[in-house]
């Protein structure tokens, strides 16, 4: 279940300008790393010896992106692909409504289980939905955008 993990964290403003230089540091060795390679870092705290780590180039990315909505001042959670989320949470994922998301699962748009009389959809089901709906939209703006400059409106 989601409630299983960390709520979202919003960043304070102190927070929010040390992740924008952090992520701006960080970024100059985003194409350094190769993909199934690590890549290290020097930590260090106080009365901590320093320590070096080694992360996955995978983790790297991830942590730059977190870094970067944070500068933003997003809120950020994660959310592992295999989580099962309330038909709320869902909604709340893709900024529509429950009834919405309700009536998508029913017409069985999204994959989901019942557990109970309670829906579960599987945060990568969720997103595999998102992603062709996304896909669907931008089609659409295209074929608008297309038919505007063919009637020359000036857009």
């Amino acid at each position: 279940m989601l409630s299983d993990f960390t709520d979202a964290i919003s960043p304070s403003q102190e927070d929010a300008l040390l992740a924008r230089e952090s992520s701006r540091r960080l970024a100059k060795f985003m194409s350094t790393g190769k993909p199934g390679r690590s890549m290290s870092f020097r930590i260090q705290d106080d009365g901590m010896p320093e320590e070096t780590v080694s992360i996955p180039v995978s983790a790297f990315r991830l942590l730059n992106d977190i870094l970067t909505q944070m500068a933003q001042g997003n809120a950020v959670t994660l959310i592992p692909i295999h989580a099962e989320l309330t038909t709320q949470q869902a909604a709340d994922i893709l900024n529509v409504s429950r009834p919405f998301l309700v009536e998508q699962l029913d017409k069985n748009l999204i994959p989901h289980r019942k557990v109970g009389k309670h829906r579960r959809v599987l945060f990568q089901d969720l997103m595999k939905y998102k992603h062709e709906i996304d896909q669907h939209r931008r089609a659409a703006l295209n074929e608008l955008t297309a038919q505007a400059e063919e009637l020359d409106l000036g857009y």
